[in-house]
């Protein structure tokens, strides 16, 4: 499907405050996935496709091994960069009662349902990032058969393959900038090294447009990067 095409069915969704959601943003992401068959899983770089709402990984495309839960490995989920934890925690809704006391309250609604923080991830992967912090701890990759991510669940660290390192740097920019959540010195250093070692592809920079039609704003930290492209 031409891009012309893709703007065109996407524009006419374009989101509200009240329809800023996890649920809406899933829905819209599955359009924008459907509409570019040909990319990949985040954490693994495996194919996948949806059937329905459902998304199913192509485990062989990858060489992905389950670690522990082979129907969560082939499945897809939609995982949150920075984690919920990261930008709930400043509400008065998490103190009181965690990310389920957050449901109806309107700030927590709009930074889950961020497309620009969402990606599509293996299910396994996904529950096994749970919430740990991104860095750099090791040269051995076999938790998951060829995928070349890794999570140390003693010390709560997860790394991911090179070629994403560079769009969590600009994810987690741009949800400190947007929704004033605060990084911490180590973590504002390695997404600072990463934004530079590992500028945005072309998916990167149609997928940031792409959100932005349905969404209404833009990732500027990927935006100001890709005009190589125009």
């Amino acid at each position: 499907m031409k891009k012309s095409l893709i703007a065109l069915i996407l524009i006419p969704f374009l989101a509200t405050s009240a329809q800023q959601n996890f649920n809406y943003a899933k829905v819209q992401l599955i359009k924008i996935y459907q509409s570019n068959p040909a990319q990949k899983e985040f954490y693994c770089d495996c194919d996948f496709n949806f059937n329905g709402k459902k998304g199913v990984v192509d485990l062989d495309s990858c060489g992905y091994q389950a670690r522990k839960n082979q129907n969560r490995a082939e499945r897809i989920e939609w995982e949150h960069v920075m984690p919920a934890e990261n930008f709930g925690r400043q509400l008065q809704c998490w103190k009181q009662g965690g990310r389920k006391n957050c449901k109806k309250d309107t700030a927590f609604n709009k930074m889950e349902g961020d497309m620009h923080n969402l990606q599509p991830s293996i299910g396994e992967v996904n529950g096994d990032r749970s919430n740990y912090s991104y860095s750099l701890f090791t040269k051995i990759f076999n938790q998951y058969g060829q995928c070349q991510s890794a999570v140390d669940f003693k010390y709560r660290q997860f790394q991911p393959r090179d070629e994403i390192r560079g769009m969590i740097a600009r994810t987690y920019f741009y949800m400190s900038g947007k929704y004033n959540i605060s990084l911490s010195k180590q973590s504002k250093q390695l997404m600072t090294a990463w934004d530079k070692m590992y500028p945005p592809n072309r998916w990167e920079c149609e997928r940031n447009k792409l959100i932005k039609q349905i969404q209404g704003n833009d990732n500027q930290f990927i935006t100001e990067q890709c005009q190589r492209f125009n």
